[in-house]
């Protein structure tokens, strides 16, 4: 048994990546994800890090690129607003292949918006808010416990690959308090980081991180190396969660609208309407074949986001018109109520199931 702790979720976050050996963090303070400054301001210093509140989000980025290409775990932290302005170190960072962590606490928009939760984020999170071909692994927790998870993941992830692994959480997940069991001892995984620059005494080549390549064949042969990787990633690391698995309704969604749904499913069963969950835990890559273990029961799949529904063309992606595919979002900062989305689960059931 590990040691249990009453947490905010932003806490949460700032603690994991401390015991997962983060020593760097860069951030700017943007609403609803500042706990995890004020945290990691707090505590880092304790164990030997350096925690910097940058001038700006495009500052922070910029200083978790040249961090990272020593090798050291760092961690940047912000809000919808705030990840926008770090889009182009994040491409730079992508090309340079530097492990780092990225937290997304995503408020609504667009624009400035609102302080509100929201899952909006999702195209710029898993299609690339940058420029070029490059793409960012994407772990979405539905839960603090599992905010503290995978953020000790997302740094192995990192690391692994060497490239950016994003926790996104929304704006409610970060905010609410839960009991977190830590664990005695980190899963931390160790690598010998050979590419990094951390001085030598002519005792190797000279090291260089840098994503500029002039030459265009050179530079192709760089984004096939990227391809290449992010191939063996959609392989490995796909995870998700399956909730009910002989269900005639599935319900696909992620993050805070994953546990409204698992309610759902309980309201449902009372009315003997047999409902599942199939719930994406890494949003990129997006877990295709969870659909391929339920299409053969499933009648119809209602997709739930407060979005104006981005991971739904994901999930139609997947399924490739093998079954209907329903929708159910809110926008703006409004959580999908659990009344809604039984209404939305009562006419699919009257369309696909009562009469099949």
């Amino acid at each position: 048994m590990g040691q249990k702790l009453l947490m905010k979720g932003n806490e949460a976050i700032a603690e994991a990546a401390i015991r997962a050996g983060c020593l760097h963090y860069f951030g700017y303070p943007i609403t609803p994800q500042t706990e995890i400054s004020h945290y990691m301001a707090k505590k880092l210093p304790k164990v030997g890090g350096v925690f910097l509140q940058a001038e700006s989000e495009v500052a922070a980025i910029n200083m978790v690129y040249g961090s990272g290409s020593t090798g050291t775990r760092v961690m940047t932290s912000s809000s919808s607003p705030g990840i926008s302005l770090k889009q182009e170190g994040l491409s730079y960072i992508a090309g340079s292949q530097i492990p780092a962590v990225v937290v997304n606490i995503v408020r609504s928009g667009p624009g400035l918006g609102g302080i509100q939760p929201a899952q909006s984020d999702y195209f710029q999170s898993c299609k690339g808010g940058g420029h070029g071909d490059y793409r960012q692994i994407v772990l979405a927790p539905s839960s603090v416990q599992e905010l503290y998870e995978l953020t000790v993941e997302a740094f192995n992830l990192a690391d692994r690959y060497r490239m950016v692994a994003m926790i996104m959480g929304d704006g409610n997940l970060g905010q609410m308090m839960e009991v977190v069991e830590f664990r005695n001892e980190e899963p931390i995984e160790h690598y010998d980081k050979q590419w990094a620059t951390v001085g030598h005494e002519n005792s190797r080549e000279q090291n260089v991180v840098t994503s500029i390549h002039l030459n265009p064949a050179v530079l192709e042969k760089m984004n096939l190396d990227l391809q290449e990787k992010y191939r063996v990633i959609k392989e490995k690391e796909c995870r998700y969660e399956i909730y009910n698995q002989d269900a005639d309704i599935f319900i696909v969604a992620y993050g805070i609208v994953a546990r409204i749904a698992k309610s759902v499913i309980e309201m449902a069963k009372d009315k003997g309407i047999n409902v599942g969950l199939l719930r994406p835990i890494t949003l990129w890559p997006f877990p295709d074949q969870a659909f391929d273990q339920v299409i053969d029961k499933a009648k119809a799949f209602l997709t739930v986001e407060m979005s104006s529904g981005q991971m739904l063309e994901d999930v139609k992606l997947a399924l490739n018109g093998r079954k209907p595919v329903y929708f159910h979002g809110r926008m703006g900062g409004m959580v999908p109520a659990r009344d809604d989305i039984m209404k939305e689960i009562r006419n699919i059931y009257n369309l696909h199931v009562k009469n099949d």
